[in-house]
């Protein structure tokens, strides 16, 4: 999972700064599906995490949602 999430901070990079490394140059759509592609990845390994713990993933989105609205008091 560290490296999936390595991928996609690089590929969040790329669409702050513009660019992965100097010199190189990427097309916005090109950026954008990356962006995707990696987050489905991250995806995939939490749904494997909650498969593997009997964790239910629609109740872990609606606790990660409540605890949102209590820090941000909504």
């Amino acid at each position: 999972m560290t490296e999936e999430v390595g991928e996609l901070f690089r590929a969040i990079r790329a669409i702050e700064i513009g660019r992965d490394h100097p010199g190189e140059s990427t097309s916005t759509k090109d950026r954008n599906y990356n962006l995707h592609e990696e987050l489905a990845d991250v995806m995939d390994q939490v749904l494997i995490l909650c498969d593997k713990y009997d964790v239910d993933p629609d109740s872990l989105m609606a606790f990660s949602e409540e605890k949102l609205k209590k820090r941000f008091d909504e």
